[in-house]
């Protein structure tokens, strides 16, 4: 079972008769942990040579750990995991966060430890992985709290604040008595006093570094308006007279810090690289030891020349070689090869890679940051941080604006002080709030947001907001094979038999109680026969299975296991009886549903398409043929991948790369715009920038409409705030609009931008895309 629910709900259903409902399944369910060693995980926690890197001692005493929890999935698994913990005797409190999957523990060490913390977790059905003590402070937690606390402070702030704003108003229309007047405007001070000092600090610390290094950011007009509105406000308050215009300076703070939220949001969702590794990497490894014993110890304690043994369905946890006999080892982390490798002693096997068929031995030859795997992780934070070009010329704009706008308000007050100095203040003070860039910031925030919404309602989540901009204006598409233009699943492509039906049946029954994707391929397609079941199935391994049906053995797998000669050239799987050969079965790669459509659209669009695979030359060649792709590349590693990246954008391309493996991590970190497949590996999602969910490539070409959509109505956007501005700060500088007209005015403007953004997604529809001739609608052969 791999949990204590479904083991409940197996006693259920044997209980009321029905054990005959699993004889309908197709495959093998997946099984939990061994018990005996996840015991053994949880007991390595006790030496302090592990414990001291995980567990953090508070000043009380107390101790804390940060836990990484696969199998989290809702609300109910929160509870559960709380409850559980919470049930065990010295632990003090537990923070689980369902969207990170980290659960936060303390606990007294006199009455606990962390080994019976994680045995008391996996007892519920949750493996947990304990990270270092540094994730205990984690920055960015830090400071999204932070951001959303100031973010609720401003609209709760600007809500209010409008509200006795609209009272002014409205009652200066209708002969307000002074004292209720008076009532407003005290309210509205109260209400946007916190907005100014608290939720506006980051705006005033940036306006300060800024000037202390001696540059203009667009901090230093924001600080300079909000000071100047909330101080003329606070004035007139005091002194029971003229405009106060604290409504305004509460929207203007409210409106920035959510376009500043988003853009954090974002920039946080690339640091999950690192949970996305620590899931990867084996927590701990066993390790032979002199008198050949295993004994379980922590990864980071093996050194080069170690002896370990990796259990089959077990990652590798360090590059080495293999000590011992034949194994099948899944690596297409870094090869991207469809179907397992067979590593025979002396070859290489790779961190992070699953060993399939086994047990295997490794010799320990490369440990922490000398991996394969820590070298992946390093293209990807290198080609994550060749992405400067946007953040240098959106400075540049924002310098030039910046300057612009305070020589215009400087030429104000240096004009009226001469004319009529008592009108000096009022009029700098209309031409710095019409100019405000309160609309200019709200044009990109408001598109994106929106089209974001309407995005992720087609299952495409864009992580990073200038992938919407990327994607518009992308012209090479580069494609991974496995696993992104193909499905996962092998499918049966042809039988070479007398008598097709009889021999499926019988490879069927062979093959139902294996996981491997040729065993489960021969299922699927045998689900409409009546399949007899085998007895004394086993795996041979390097050769296949062997086992009777209705009293007669046969063999399944290659020609050399189940012939008993290697002379055999059938590139196949074949079955074969006590009298010889029965039949031979070969397999295809399945296009992935959407796959046809999404390449089609794109090529149709105009943007170059290119497949850039790990997997063999002719596989690759086959998916291109079939789906009208003239570029293909085979064989490329993960730098070769990125190497041909960089020479697409070199000739001037916008590149957008779609992959679902973690050999295309660092090309998808250094695209242009990365798309990543929600079924893929985590660590491809962390190096994503758009998540496809679910498997249908075709929303790929959709959310591309949308994108162009969102980019023509941003630009509209940005030009009505240009000539918004251009229409009324020459009537403010002149004095023709007081301060809360201008507040007022600046607040329609932004109302119109968000008007506007709401348009985007409305008409945009996915019409049937024809298919390119010669392009073969059906599987890949």
């Amino acid at each position: 079972m791999c949990c204590q629910g479904c083991r409940a709900a197996a006693e259920w259903i044997s209980q009321l008769g029905l054990d005959d409902y699993y004889r309908l399944r197709s495959t093998v369910a997946p099984r939990a942990p061994d018990p005996a060693l996840a015991r053994r995980s949880a007991d390595a926690w006790q030496r302090p040579e592990l414990s001291r890197h995980a567990v953090r001692t508070l000043g009380s005493g107390q101790c804390e750990a940060l836990l990484l929890v696969d199998g989290i999935r809702c609300a109910a698994c929160v509870w559960l995991i709380e409850r559980a913990l919470g049930a065990v005797a010295g632990v003090l409190s537990v923070q689980v966060n369902a969207v990170a999957q980290r659960a936060r523990i303390v606990w007294d060490p006199r009455r606990t430890t962390l080994a019976a913390i994680l045995q008391a977790l996996a007892r519920t059905g949750y493996g947990a992985l304990p990270l270092d003590a540094a994730a205990l402070d984690d920055v960015r937690r830090r400071e999204a709290h932070g951001a959303l606390k100031r973010l609720a402070v401003a609209g709760f702030g600007a809500m209010q604040a409008m509200m006795y704003a609209s009272a002014l108003y409205l009652g200066a229309a209708q002969a307000m008595d002074g004292a209720t007047r008076e009532l407003m405007r005290w309210l509205g001070l109260l209400v946007a006093t916190p907005v100014v000092f608290y939720a506006a600090q980051p705006f005033f610390q940036g306006a300060w570094r800024a000037l202390r290094a001696r540059t203009l950011g667009m901090d230093v007009p924001v600080a300079l308006a909000i000071a100047l509105i909330y101080v003329a406000s606070l004035m007139q308050a005091l002194q029971g007279g003229g405009e106060v215009y604290f409504d305004s300076v509460s929207m203007f703070v409210f409106f920035l810090l959510a376009g500043r939220y988003l853009e954090m949001r974002a920039r946080h969702r690339a640091g999950n690289l690192a949970d996305a590794m620590a899931r990867l990497v084996p927590a701990f490894a066993d390790r032979y030891g002199k008198g050949g014993t295993l004994e379980r110890v922590g990864v980071p304690e093996l050194v080069p020349g170690d002896r370990v043994h990796v259990a089959q369905g077990m990652r590798v946890p360090a590059d080495g070689v293999l000590d011992s006999a034949d194994c099948r080892v899944d690596e297409a982390l870094l090869s991207g090869e469809s179907a397992p490798l067979r590593k025979r002693c002396g070859d290489a096997l790779t961190g992070g890679s699953m060993v399939i068929e086994g047990p295997a031995i490794l010799r320990v030859q490369c440990v922490g940051a000398d991996t394969a795997l820590a070298g992946i992780s390093a293209l990807v934070a290198r080609a994550q941080s060749e992405r400067p070009r946007l953040a240098r010329a959106g400075e540049r704009a924002a310098a030039g604006f910046v300057l612009r706008t305070l020589a215009l308000a400087a030429l104000c007050a240096v004009g009226w002080s001469f004319f009529d100095p008592t009108r000096a203040f009022a009029a700098t003070l209309a031409v710095l709030v019409v100019s405000c860039p309160c609309a200019f910031a709200l044009a990109v925030p408001a598109a994106i947001t929106r089209a974001l919404a309407v995005l992720a309602t087609q299952g495409v989540f864009v992580v990073h907001s200038n992938a919407v901009e990327n994607l518009a204006l992308a012209s090479h598409a580069v494609f991974d094979k496995t696993g992104t233009l193909t499905d996962e699943h092998l499918e049966l492509e042809a039988v070479d038999a007398t008598d097709r039906e009889p021999a499926l049946m019988l490879a069927a029954a062979l093959a139902r109680g294996s996981r491997h994707p040729v065993a489960q391929a021969l299922v699927r397609a045998a689900s409409s026969l009546a399949v007899e079941t085998a007895s004394d199935v086993r795996t041979v391994q390097g050769g296949g299975l062997a086992g009777t049906v209705a009293g007669h053995a046969y063999r399944l797998g290659s020609p050399a296991f189940a012939l008993g000669t290697a002379q055999d050239d059938r590139d196949a799987v074949v079955l074969a009886g006590e009298h010889g050969l029965i039949a031979a079965f070969s397999f295809n790669e399945r296009l992935r549903p959407g796959a046809r459509e999404a390449v089609a659209a794109l090529l149709a669009s105009g943007v170059e398409v290119e497949i850039v695979s790990g997997d063999a030359a002719a596989k690759v060649e086959r998916v291109a043929t079939r789906l009208g792709i003239s570029q293909w590349r085979a064989r490329q590693s993960p730098a070769a991948k990125l190497g041909r990246l960089r020479e697409l954008r070199a000739g001037g391309s916008r590149v957008l790369a779609v992959g679902d493996g973690i050999n295309d991590a660092p090309v998808l970190a250094g695209a242009d715009v990365a798309v990543a497949l929600a079924s893929g590996a985590e660590l491809t999602q962390a190096a994503g920038d758009v998540i496809l969910d679910g498997t249908r490539l075709a929303a790929l070409p959709e959310a591309r409409a949308i994108a162009r959509e969102t980019l023509t109505v941003l630009r509209q956007n940005q030009r009505w705030a240009l000539g918004y501005n251009l229409a009324v700060v020459p009537i403010a500088a002149l004095g023709f609009v007081p301060p809360w007209l201008a507040a007022i005015g600046m607040s329609l403007s932004s109302l119109v931008v968000v008007l506007n953004a709401l348009r985007i997604g409305r008409r945009t529809t996915a019409a049937p895309v024809p298919v390119p001739a010669g392009v073969d609608l059906g599987h890949v052969a």
